[in-house]
């Protein structure tokens, strides 16, 4: 019996997503949404199928397709983790010189 991490299945398997891309002035997105609210953790991977999409300025599309999700290993799970709190910390940058800006 395999000892699984946060109640993951598999390490890689496909299930049905919904892909929703809006190019107009209001909105310039892509967001896909995997059927069965499959949690993601740091470091999954998700690679949806099929041929390229073309949007136009002002269309919205909305359309299924399917996704492979690779589960990330424990280290690279760690690594993408640390990795990404050493990212937000650049956030956090301000400065506080006296002075005037020119």
């Amino acid at each position: 019996m395999a000892l699984l991490f946060l109640g993951e299945g598999p390490r890689r398997f496909d299930v049905p997503c919904t892909i929703t891309i809006e190019q107009s002035p209001e909105h310039f997105h892509a967001h896909v949404e995997l059927e069965g609210d499959i949690p993601l953790y740091p470091g999954d991977e998700v690679q949806v199928h099929g041929a390229p999409v073309t949007v136009d300025f002002g269309q919205s599309l909305r359309f299924t397709r399917l996704a492979t999700v690779k589960r990330a290993n424990a280290f690279t799970r760690a690594w993408t983790r640390l990795a990404a709190y050493f990212d937000l910390t650049e956030l956090y940058e301000v400065s506080f010189n006296p002075g005037s800006l020119r």
